[in-house]
Formats: C-alpha cells, structure tokens, sequence
C-alpha cells in the first residue's frame, strides 16, 4: 500500500484549489507526482465559504468542501497500487 505522505497533500491541496478558483461547485481531477508515483484525485465537490472576504482579498475564503463524490488513485508506471488517502485529511491539512 501507498502511504500518502504530507507533502503529497499539500500538494494535491494547492493543485485543488488552484482548480476550483473562483468557484462554488468543482468536478474534475488533479494530478500531483511523488518521484515514479502519480497521484490522481478525481472528485465532485461543493465549495462553501466564507459570508464575507477577509482583508486583502476579493473572494471570501473557502470554508468547507463538501465531498459528493471522491476518488484517488495512484499509479507507478502503469500499475494501479492501493493508497492510504483520506480526503478529511486532505480538507484539514489545506482549510
């Protein structure tokens, strides 16, 4: 098994949210590499934020992701290999 370390985390986090912008409902994937592994998260979420933005930003700050639907798969070469991922993992470590 895969064991999904910190720093992939942070990475699919920053990619994720780079993905969803501006918006409040999201369905797609992002793709992070650790080394020969591809970590690929394919999800439908729906973004809730803030009521107001915060100082120095135009959009209020995301709050909460609310997962309807999530994948994430992880590949080494072109063998699928089981993972560890937790998307509560993944939303506390990036809100």
């Amino acid at each position: 098994m895969y064991t999904i370390s910190h720093q992939l985390y942070l990475d699919v986090g920053e990619r994720l949210m780079d993905a969803i912008g501006r918006k409040e409902y999201f369905s797609g994937v992002v793709t992070s590499y650790n080394e020969d592994v591809e970590c690929r998260l394919v999800c439908t979420l729906i973004v809730e934020r803030e009521a107001n933005a915060s100082e120095g930003h135009r959009l209020p700050r995301i709050s909460r992701l609310i997962p309807v639907w999530w994948e994430c798969h992880t590949y080494q070469g072109e063998e699928e290999i089981l993972n560890d991922f937790s998307f509560r993992e993944l939303a506390s470590i990036i809100l």
